[in-house]
Order: C-alpha cells, then structure tokens, then sequence
C-alpha cells in the first residue's frame, strides 16, 4: 500500500510488519525499548544519543538540558504485537507522521542489528497506512487496534478471550503492558497517548469496554468491517 502525504488533521491507521513475517521484537527489554520509542521518536528536537542521555532517568523522563516538547504527531492508540505494530494517529504537523514513522522504523532496525548480528531491515516494505474517513470506520478501528490485536495474545486463545471478555479485558489492561489499552481502560498513566477525539468518543472507560465489547463479540473478531482493518 502506498503512503500518501496527510493533511493536518487527518487520523491515519499505521501499521508495518516485520520482513518475512519475523519477530521485531524478541525479548521484553525491545519491547520495552519500542514503548520507550513512541515517546522519544515523536518530537521536533533528536538526541542522537537519547538512550545515554537518559539512562539515569525514569522510563519517559527527558533531560533538563533538552528543549520543550514538541510532538511530530498525536498518538491516540497503539499495540506492539511479535511481529508488527499497529498504530492510530492524527497528523498535527505538516509530514510530522513520515518522519516519526521514519525515525521510529529506522531506531528499531539499527538496534535490533548492532543487538542481534544481523544486517538490513527487520521490516517488510514501506508502513502500511490508512485515512480514517468516516466516524464508522474510527469506531471500529479504536478497539480493533486495542482490543482485538490484544486480545489475540490472550493465554488462552482468542476464541476464550471473546468468550470471557471481562476476565480478558483485565489481563490486558493489568497484564499485557505494552500497548495503550492500560490507558485506557484506566489502570496505568503513560505519557505516549493521547486520548484527543477517542475521549470526546468514549468519555469514561465503561463507556470504551461497552462498546469493544458489543464490535468483538457481535462480530466475534472476523467480521467484514473489521477484516477491512487489517492493512494487508
């Protein structure tokens, strides 16, 4: 899928996959690493060496020395799955989302070879993206990105976390760490989102659990809307 500029304003749904359908991530300390990324890729000013610079600090915390924030984009929902990541965006710098996509993919892949003793990029192709253009489609893709993919890495299976949603919502909110569902369903503070248009949606957790639950189980995952969300 080709990736097209985006207009200031636009919720754009990324996703990139890594080549040959590989793990990205292998250990608990990259995927830690990657959660850390979505917050120190996504502003105007770069320490090219950002990880000493903070290695002595909290998990988010940035420098004194460093300049006020500016975000290149708007994070509102994310999900690190073993072999890709799915992120919902709103563009609210003009080309802000391709550079933060660039820097993103580009600190993952250095990494994860100078780490691992390997060459050339861990990723399949160019990001795989989509403009949000209906409020149907925003409604489908928050918790397909949020619910859906973390459910999928349920113990127990997809199949058991649809038929035991609120024992499958709680591990993914208290157990599963790293996308932004804890936020959302209000059990961690992680300055990487934004909650933005998705609050103004959903206004309190109840309200976002209800209506995840009422897409996944009415559709049992597979419907024709949601299989649309896939990017392939």
């Amino acid at each position: 899928m080709r990736v097209e500029p985006f207009a200031v304003g636009s919720y754009i749904h990324a996703m990139k996959r890594g080549a040959r359908g590989l793990p990205i991530a292998r250990t608990v300390a990259d995927r830690q690493r990657f959660a850390r990324l979505l917050y120190f890729m996504n502003e105007a000013y770069q320490d090219e060496n950002w990880e000493s610079s903070t290695v002595n600090l909290g998990i988010f915390e940035r420098p004194a020395f460093w300049p006020e924030r500016q975000p290149l984009t708007r994070i509102l929902g994310w999900v690190l799955m073993p072999n890709h990541f799915h992120l919902l965006l709103e563009e609210t710098v003009e080309k802000g989302t391709a550079k933060f996509m660039q820097r993103l993919c580009g600190s993952m892949t250095a990494h994860f070879n100078a780490k691992y003793k390997e060459k050339g990029s861990i990723f399949q192709g160019s990001y795989k993206s989509r403009t949000v253009q209906s409020d149907s489609y925003l409604r489908q893709v928050i918790p397909y990105i949020m619910v859906k993919n973390v459910f999928e890495l349920y113990p127990a299976g997809y199949k058991e976390a649809i038929k035991n949603f609120d024992k499958a919502w709680q591990w993914g909110t208290e157990e599963y760490i790293f996308s932004s569902l804890p936020e959302y369903g209000g059990v961690r503070t992680w300055p990487i989102s934004e909650k933005g248009i998705i609050k103004e949606i959903f206004p309190t957790t109840q309200s976002f659990k209800a209506h995840a639950r009422e897409i996944l189980l009415n559709r049992a995952g597979v419907g024709e809307e949601l299989q649309k969300l896939t990017l392939e």
